[in-house]
């Protein structure tokens, strides 16, 4: 990878996306649904994608399993993404996006996956150690799989020995990697309601926000903290430095993909050397080109650029 550190994500409950609309959504009746759009889904194959629609490399490993698997492996393919199938215990899993056009609210369906036993996250925590490849940025992004211990995210981290881990979840595994940190973690990322609950309490503005993440920066949660306000930009924090950078103005369309479009642009700036002020607009700009697309679509190089400028970063 000229130019680039290697760039790793890992997504062990992935998903074959559907997206599809109704004239409007009424209970007990019937339904017909518009031609559905099928996209590859999880949180670490989509920041893959997302780096590559973005001009980046990455190589995403992916657990895949049943008939559900090689269609998701076939969609894979065919955006470009290099992958690594890994076997996963049984058929991947699928999601459903519907959005009701007479309203524009969409409804997000997400079924469980597989149930991971142990066998099979020794499986995984063999390979890791095998593959990983010391200053790389390794990506631990989405859903954990049922089945696995709260503490899995941490677990997966020591199994990726001198990489640069980057983790984005939410729910168990958060508020696990929160209350018992993980050593050495390079990123951590959450939203803005996940940062209040952990907060115990609102973060009424960015000042709030970054007070937050630097208190978890300073208690060695990771070396820097990353906090989405939503519609507003997101807030950064290391441990002598605290940065907001605003989401632009654009017409919202759908928010799914959005959290890994930012992911996908810091982590892919990071990974070419940019200074943290401008990679923090970079991946700002590319939520905000996120929204704009319908679905399960990610990202645009041309409309993250064109964005850019909207989205410089400045001190909190």
């Amino acid at each position: 990878m000229t130019g680039q550190t290697p760039v790793v994500t890992l997504t062990l409950n992935p998903a074959l996306d559907m997206a599809t609309e109704v004239a409007h959504l009424i209970p007990d009746q019937k339904l017909r649904c518009s031609e559905p759009a099928l996209d590859p889904g999880g949180g670490g194959l989509n920041v893959s994608r997302a780096i590559a629609a973005l001009g980046g490399e990455s190589l995403a490993l992916v657990a895949l399993g049943g008939l559900t698997g090689d269609r998701l492996a076939g969609l894979i393919r065919k955006e470009g993404v290099p992958f690594l199938a890994l076997s996963a215990p049984g058929e991947t899993r699928q999601s459903l996006t519907v959005t009701d056009a007479a309203t524009g609210h969409q409804y997000r369906f997400m079924l469980p996956g597989p149930v991971w036993g142990a066998e099979d996250q020794e499986r995984v925590f063999g390979l890791l150690r095998a593959s990983a490849r010391p200053g790389a940025f390794g990506v631990i992004s989405g859903s954990q799989p049922p089945g696995v211990p709260p503490d899995f995210p941490a677990r997966l981290a020591r199994s990726m020995p001198g990489l640069m881990v980057v983790l984005d979840t939410s729910g168990t595994a958060l508020a696990e990697a929160v209350a018992r940190p993980i050593p050495g973690l390079h990123i951590l990322r959450m939203d803005g309601a996940e940062a209040e609950g952990l907060a115990g309490g609102p973060l009424r503005n960015r000042e709030e926000t970054a007070d937050f993440a630097q208190s978890l920066v300073h208690r060695g949660v990771a070396r820097c903290v990353v906090v989405a306000r939503g519609a507003e930009g997101n807030v950064l924090a290391e441990a002598g430095r605290r940065l907001f950078a605003p989401a632009a103005r654009v017409t919202v369309v759908s928010t799914v993909g959005a959290g890994d479009s930012f992911v996908a642009g810091l982590v892919l700036m990071l990974a070419r050397q940019a200074e943290v002020g401008g990679a923090l607009a970079f991946a700002s700009a590319a939520a905000s080109a996120a929204v704009m697309t319908p679905a399960t679509q990610l990202c645009a190089l041309a409309e993250v650029e064109r964005l850019l400028p909207q989205c410089g970063a400045f001190g909190v």
